[in-house]
C-alpha cells in the first residue's frame, strides 16, 4: 500500500506543528484535526491513506475516534497509529483491541514515525 496522505490528529497545535513537519518533509500530504471527532468526520471525508491518533484529546479521544473508525465500513481499511505519551503495556493492548495498528510513545523521534510508517 501506498502511504501519501496522512491524518494527524492531536489536540495539541506544537504535537501537530511538529508531526506536520516531520511527514511533510518526507513527502507525504497531511490533513490535520484537533480532536477525535474532527479526526472522525475528516477520515471519512478525506480518505486519508494513515491516521496518526493522539489518545487524550477533549471532544472524542483517540480511543474513541479509533473504535468509531474501525467500525465504519467507509474508514475501516485505514491503518490507525496511536501516538501518545502513555507509555503502559495495557495501553497499547487497548489500541489494538480497538483495531490501531501501531503505537509510538511520545516523545518521538522522526526516524521513529517515519519507520513506523514505511513498516505499514
Amino acid at each position: 500500500m501506498m502511504i501519501r496522505k496522512i491524518l494527524i490528529a492531536d489536540d495539541s497545535n506544537t504535537e501537530r506543528l511538529n508531526l506536520t513537519h516531520i511527514l511533510e518533509s518526507a513527502g507525504y500530504q497531511v490533513i490535520a484535526a484537533q480532536s477525535g471527532n474532527e479526526a472522525k468526520a475528516l477520515a471519512e471525508s478525506q480518505q486519508p491513506d494513515l491516521i496518526l491518533l493522539d489518545i487524550i484529546m477533549d471532544d472524542g479521544d483517540g480511543y474513541q475516534a479509533c473504535r468509531a473508525i474501525k467500525r465504519n465500513p467507509a474508514t475501516q481499511s485505514i491503518p490507525v497509529i496511536m501516538v501518545s505519551s502513555k507509555s503502559n503495556p495495557v495501553d497499547k493492548q487497548w489500541a489494538h483491541k480497538l483495531g490501531a495498528t501501531d503505537y509510538i510513545v511520545k516523545p518521538y523521534t522522526e526516524a521513529e514515525v517515519l519507520a513506523q510508517i514505511k513498516k505499514l
